[in-house]
């Protein structure tokens, strides 16, 4: 195929491309896609488009916080699953605990994560999450002994079809109240 001439061609590229792409691909790694400069007005235009086109079909066009991707809706998860019937990673409350504190205060330290939790936090626990490339030290803390300070990753974001930290559900949402604890 020779260059994409008009928009549906450019429609297309960018949706084979999405379709074959093992991870979500950015605007800038669209725009690589094509010869001639193409604003990205045009490309969300298009993907705006492809959305719209396969909104009755089996798979769904997605924007995470690396990019977009296709992926199956989640009504067809139970039947994939039998694909791949592998059992799910499960974690410790420990790593629940530390990832959601990290998720909803970072940046912070592993002393933040001790005094909130009321407890050490297993080396391993840490190992973990940055194992799953859910959680990375972005920094060190201007205090004595410089602790490294832990945030969350983009990666930890796709996996949760997240845009971004503000689509996390409210905190509220996970703090029982006296009042919910009397029966």
């Amino acid at each position: 195929m020779n260059e994409p001439e008009n928009i549906q061609q450019k429609k297309q590229v960018l949706e084979v491309a999405l379709l074959t792409s093992p991870q979500p691909l950015s605007l800038d790694d669209m725009q690589k896609l094509f010869a001639d400069r193409i604003e990205r007005a045009t490309l969300r235009m298009l993907l705006d488009e492809l959305k719209q086109d396969w909104e009755q079909r089996t798979m769904e066009l997605v924007q995470v916080a690396t990019g977009y991707r296709f992926q199956a809706r989640s009504e067809y998860a139970p039947f994939l699953a039998r694909l791949n019937p592998e059992k799910q990673s499960k974690y410790s409350r420990a790593v629940m605990e530390t990832l959601a504190i990290i998720a909803y205060r970072q940046p912070v330290t592993r002393g933040d994560i001790e005094e909130i939790r009321g407890v050490a936090v297993n080396p391993n626990v840490m190992r973990q999450l940055q194992e799953r490339d859910w959680v990375d030290i972005v920094g060190q803390r201007e205090v004595p002994g410089r602790p490294s300070l832990y945030a969350t990753t983009k990666h930890f974001l796709d996996d949760l079809n997240l845009k971004s930290l503000a689509e996390l559900p409210a905190m509220e949402d996970f703090v029982k109240t006296d009042n919910q604890l009397d029966l």
